[in-house]
């Protein structure tokens, strides 16, 4: 993979991450949509560099072992990290769960774009989008019952 291509996917990532940030941002959601592109955009940027760094020159000797899945695995924990200090008790409710959950699904879908498969991650961003808009309108629906 190029810089260029590497770069593309990571803009790639923002574009898709902002669509879910965007629906956060409506609902003046505690992490809207800087946010939700910032974790897309991170999540890529170290999938795109755990596979750069596998293909680097210095790790051909054969002393070297590089696993680009522990990278991975890092940005994952972090982001439920992240995740975990936006939710909060409030009352006997939990608040800002689903921005949590939308904040963990980006980072999946960054990971994606940055692994090089598009066509999944604009799925699971569209999955993502239908969950918050759908769902909340079955939602409102169920209470007006």
């Amino acid at each position: 993979m190029t810089e260029l291509e590497g770069l593309i996917r990571i803009a790639l990532a923002a574009v898709l991450g902002g669509m879910v940030g965007f629906d956060r941002e409506a609902h003046s959601s505690s992490a809207g949509l800087r946010t939700h592109v910032l974790v897309a955009l991170g999540a890529a940027t170290f999938t795109v560099l755990g596979l750069q760094i596998a293909e680097a020159p210095i790790f051909d000797s054969s002393n070297i072992r590089l696993d680009p899945s522990r990278i991975l695995e890092g940005t994952i924990t972090g982001i439920g990290f992240l995740g975990g200090a936006i939710v909060f008790r409030d009352d006997d409710r939990a608040r800002n769960v689903t921005t949590a959950a939308g904040i963990w699904a980006v980072t999946g879908i960054g990971i994606a774009v940055g692994l090089g498969y598009y066509i999944l991650a604009t799925g699971v961003t569209v999955l993502v989008l239908a969950v918050l808009y759908l769902l909340k309108w079955f939602q409102q629906l169920a209470k007006a019952r």
